[in-house]
């Protein structure tokens, strides 16, 4: 591409547009994450008559199962565009958070089986195969000239999710779980218009990809780069999903209560988005090189939480842990573009969605298992989570990735 078109493919309002569908796209994954099931968990277990542990199980076989349907959703990308698999995908998690919302209170003998198959597609379908598609649709305008499409799709990730929390969570409290439920699958129908939005292809049509610029799937694997900046990613999302799950039981055993830890929550959400700022809006370094220096900045927070005692220590964690997020977010959407290129990007970012969800799953279950065994969830985040981190960022600073081929 010449220096003006390139000029003029930065100006496009379809490099935005890509932004803002994306943004949209990884919001209906709601239903299908951590958190968004994390909403209606108590009241839906106290209905189904069903134990945390049995609850517990579900979750991780659904997690690791649904982490599947990455692959095949990055392949169908490369070769065929995201419409037809938006709208599949819309459909089907509005069908099944439909069948949840509507699941039979008492529940049948089955319960424990047919409570696992709908988790089961809400992660393949959510979490999973449209959050590819999210990142695939964004991903391919990052590298068009705007270099803060980054930082602004992770920004504005982050405050769609806020406000959709606040929303549904009071829908819980004044109508239960089962309307909001109900109002969520309505909404991802609501969606389905943006297919007409979205381009055809990810990158230029299949006749035309030997001289679209980047890697090829099977060069990227075999790249050192991208198994490092897949485990410092997934090291992350392990930490992040253990950490959000026991995170009261974390600060509680620094003896702060129920109020500070939801400030804590909070204040680090919103100093998150000065680390997607940094990652995404500040490039005079290269991104994984600001990877690298929030795996260590991560490792330094990760080492803290067995050594603060009062409020101030307790914000300078915040922002420790809520500016390197933001910055790893960024790189997770971002890196794989600038690095390895668009040429199949869909496959690509389908085999690190797959590792990112397989490690988000496995967090928990690990930091709980530690904690059992040393006695404070603190230990495990000191003596194996933060030395790991830190030996991670220190590679990623040193490795200098390959350019993609012309």
């Amino acid at each position: 591409m010449s220096e003006n078109n390139a000029s003029a493919a930065s100006r496009s309002p379809a490099v935005w547009t890509q932004v803002i569908a994306g943004s949209f796209l990884m919001l209906a994954t709601l239903p299908g994450r951590t958190q968004g099931l994390g909403l209606i968990t108590e009241p839906l277990l106290k209905e189904l008559q069903l134990s945390k542990a049995s609850y517990a199980h579900i979750n991780l076989w659904a997690t690791l199962l649904g982490s599947l349907a990455c692959l095949p959703v990055g392949w169908w990308l490369d070769r065929r565009g995201p419409r037809l698999a938006t709208a599949v995908l819309l459909v089907g998690l509005s069908a099944v958070v439909w069948a949840i919302s509507a699941y039979p209170s008492p529940p049948p003998q089955s319960v424990v089986m047919q409570l696992f198959g709908l988790i089961l597609l809400t992660r393949a379908f959510g979490q999973s195969a449209l959050s590819v598609v999210s990142i695939g649709v964004a991903g391919a305008a990052f590298r068009q000239g705007r270099s803060g499409a980054a930082a602004t799709y992770t920004i504005l990730l982050s405050v769609l999710f806020m406000v959709a929390f606040g929303i549904i969570g009071k829908i819980i409290v004044l109508s239960g779980w089962r309307v909001a439920w109900a109002d969520i699958a309505i909404a991802l129908l609501v969606l389905t218009p943006l297919i007409f939005i979205l381009p055809n292809r990810i990158h230029k049509d299949e006749s035309q990809t030997t001289s679209e610029s980047g890697f090829t799937l099977a060069e990227s694997l075999r790249q050192p780069a991208f198994w490092l900046y897949s485990a410092g990613i997934a090291l992350f999302a392990g930490v992040q999903a253990g950490i959000g799950l026991f995170n009261e039981a974390l600060l509680a055993e620094r003896g702060f209560d129920r109020a500070t830890y939801h400030q804590f929550l909070a204040g680090t959400a919103i100093i998150s988005l000065i680390g997607q700022g940094l990652g995404g809006g500040t490039r005079w370094m290269p991104l994984h090189k600001w990877l690298g220096l929030a795996l260590i900045a991560q490792a330094i927070g990760l080492s803290s939480f067995s050594i603060i005692s009062g409020t101030t220590q307790l914000w300078v964690l915040a922002a420790i842990m809520g500016i390197s997020a933001g910055i790893i977010t960024v790189a997770f959407f971002a890196i794989w573009p600038e690095v390895f290129g668009k040429r199949h990007l869909g496959r690509i970012m389908g085999v690190a969605q797959t590792l990112t969800v397989l490690a988000s799953a496995l967090g928990p279950l690990l930091l709980e298992r530690g904690a059992s065994l040393t006695g404070t969830f603190t230990h495990t985040l000191l003596y194996l989570a933060a030395p790991i981190s830190f030996f991670l960022g220190l590679l990623t600073l040193w490795l200098r990735p390959q350019s993609p081929p012309p």
